[in-house]
């Protein structure tokens, strides 16, 4: 069998050659060329350290004497307190916080009152009309306020007494 035409083996292995010797041929154009290396060469060269330089002193001057000059103020006038009114208390009657009967003089008026339950020291003064600090005066046993009350004790209200 000899023909003109090249059998298909024949075919494959020149298409196998070709493409050996194609192949490196078309690849060469696609590699670049190697990057360069770049090289540097890094000199220090040490930077001396400055000397401050002092700075000079400066030479104190004498000071002048310092005389103080006060200017004296006397003080405000004091402004007097007025005392409060004293005076007899007098029952305008049981009310919410002093609801307890006083114990009363010869005259009927009020001399002393018992703190029953639910009383309290803003309220009897108010019965009695006594002001708050006039009835702590007059009651100096009575701690704070009159915040510290206790049931059956006795609140002085005679004016011209102290508790």
């Amino acid at each position: 069998m000899n023909s003109a035409r090249p059998t298909t083996t024949r075919v494959r292995a020149r298409v196998a050659l070709a493409a050996m010797l194609l192949l490196p041929l078309g690849l060469a154009g696609c590699a670049g060329a190697p990057a360069p290396v770049v090289t540097a060469t890094v000199t220090l060269t040490p930077t001396p350290t400055a000397t401050p330089t002092p700075t000079p002193t400066p030479t104190p001057e004498p000071d002048a004497p310092v005389v103080p000059n006060p200017t004296i103020t006397p003080n405000a006038e004091a402004v007097p307190v007025e005392p409060l009114p004293e005076g007899p208390a007098v029952d305008l009657g049981a009310s919410t916080g002093a609801t307890g009967a006083p114990v009363t003089d010869g005259t009927g008026a009020p001399t002393s009152y018992s703190v029953l339950e639910g009383d309290d020291f803003f309220a009897i003064a108010q019965r009695f009309d006594l002001p708050v600090q006039q009835l702590l005066r007059m009651n100096p046993s009575v701690s704070g306020l009159g915040e510290n009350i206790y049931i059956r004790d006795v609140i002085n209200l005679d004016w011209t007494t102290t508790g």
